[in-house]
């Protein structure tokens, strides 16, 4: 019988070392996502991380050392790509509700690029750098009036809490000298994400550049980046097919090198989060119990949604199964029809639902493929207090944990408890006579 392994090392044994429920990422595959673009695409074009997609900073140590940047969205985020050795010269900065600390912190860093999403925000960045006797270098994100298909989750093109709206542009002419704090450099635009089409993300990059070109003409003020946004997925769902490394090449070079020979100063990014990690996790959980609801088969596994969210369907309007086996027996037919549910105590802890898969039985190991992105980082793992799972990073043929699993104490050392009894009401008389005396 044959079973799941990460660079030889069998699933059983990760789960005998480490536990369950478990997030298992294989390191050669976060490898080859990243090379398998870095080959194919213009040298031009840097790719720059995205933490939210699992903000782990192992998970960032061993991108980076692949080349990789950081963007990064949160004061955490900033901190675990730094310790994870990305340079300040290669971390930017968005999001549409910074606090005074996360802008604070990004000029004391002196990222590459604070990304400004409202003209709120460009007022609050100015003064604290002006308090610091600094110039903060600013990229100006733009809500385009365009939009472009094939993306799962739209972020631009339509009214959003996301950039500044490019028919505001019209009334902004004195932008670039209106705050002495600041130093217009760049511009961004994210259009969507999960997109798997190469001619969405060719005609997206090309529709970009001209924006940019046009917003930095408009306001005066030098270009030294363009960051296109990305948005690269990945298939999880039947009917749906990777991108192919190769064809978005053939589609997108030909617009990174015409942009490079006329602007080579300017910087060209690309955000990767999803398409970098998802592929490379394995959520691993165990069957606790098996049983028969109205003529259906129920596995009933010791983790859930808490710690992989994305299983749910979030953001579709159906619910479709993400890839999963049975990883101690992944030779067996699937022959029969699982519902498969986590421990906790609502019906939308269901993690596949008419799911084929081979008999399952008390004890087997399930695992919910492409799972490396937007799992526990985007999850409630405080429902029912489980916490966190643990996290496993296989690399060169050893096993790492890279995030321990949260305990009882992990969860009660935040909160307080205080002492209410002499705060007690005294209780009121139930007895009729009680009441009328």
């Amino acid at each position: 019988m044959t079973e799941f392994e990460v660079q030889g090392i069998p699933v059983t044994e990760l789960a005998r070392d480490y536990g369950t429920p478990l997030f298992v990422y294989d390191g050669d595959v976060l490898v080859d996502q990243y090379q398998g673009l870095r080959r194919r695409l213009h040298p031009k074009l840097e790719f720059f991380f995205s933490l939210k997609a699992n903000p782990n900073v192992s998970i960032c140590a061993l991108l980076r050392a692949q080349g990789a940047c950081a963007e990064v969205s949160s004061l955490a985020e900033l901190v675990t790509a730094r310790r994870a050795g990305v340079r300040p010269a290669d971390i930017v900065f968005p999001g549409p509700g910074k606090s005074p600390g996360e802008l604070a912190a990004c000029l004391d860093e002196d990222v590459f690029a604070i990304i400004c999403e409202s003209l709120g925000e460009l007022a609050s960045i100015d003064q604290l750098a002006r308090l610091r006797g600094k110039v903060a270098r600013v990229a100006l994100r733009i809500n385009p009036a365009f939009t472009v298909k094939g993306s799962r989750l739209t972020m631009g093109g339509k009214p959003r809490q996301f950039g500044i709206d490019e028919a505001q542009l019209d009334e902004l002419d004195d932008l670039a000298t209106r705050f002495p704090g600041v130093q217009l450099m760049g511009v961004h635009v994210y259009m969507g994400t999960r997109i798997l089409s190469e001619d969405v993300v060719a005609e997206n990059t090309s529709r970009i550049i001209e924006l940019a070109e046009r917003v930095a003409a408009r306001l005066n003020f030098p270009l030294e980046m363009v960051d296109i946004g990305g948005g690269l997925g990945v298939a999880y769902f039947d009917g749906e097919r990777d991108i192919d490394p190769a064809v978005l090449a053939d589609k997108l070079n030909p617009i990174i090198a015409e942009y490079a020979a006329r602007r080579p100063e300017t910087r060209l990014v690309m955000e990767l989060g999803r398409y970098l990690t998802a592929l490379a996790g394995t959520y691993v959980v165990r069957v606790r119990y098996v049983k028969t609801s109205m003529g259906q088969r129920f596995a009933i596994t010791d983790g859930g949604t808490h710690h992989h969210m994305a299983a749910v369907g979030i953001g579709s309007f159906a619910k479709r199964n993400f890839p999963m086996r049975v990883l101690n027996r992944v030779g067996e037919t699937p022959t029969e029809s699982w519902n498969v549910a986590g421990p906790l105590c609502t019906p939308n802890d269901t993690l596949a639902k008419d799911i084929a898969l081979p008999p399952v039985q008390p004890g087997d190991l399930l695992g919910v493929l492409r799972s490396g992105a937007y799992g526990p980082t985007a999850s409630p793992v405080l429902f029912l207090s489980h916490g966190a799972p643990a996290e496993v990073l296989v690399q060169r043929g050893r096993s790492y944990l890279i995030r321990d699993r949260d305990t009882v104490d992990d969860l009660l050392r935040p909160q307080h408890l205080h002492d209410f009894s002499a705060l007690t009401v005294p209780s009121q008389p139930t007895d009729p006579d009680d009441r009328r005396n």
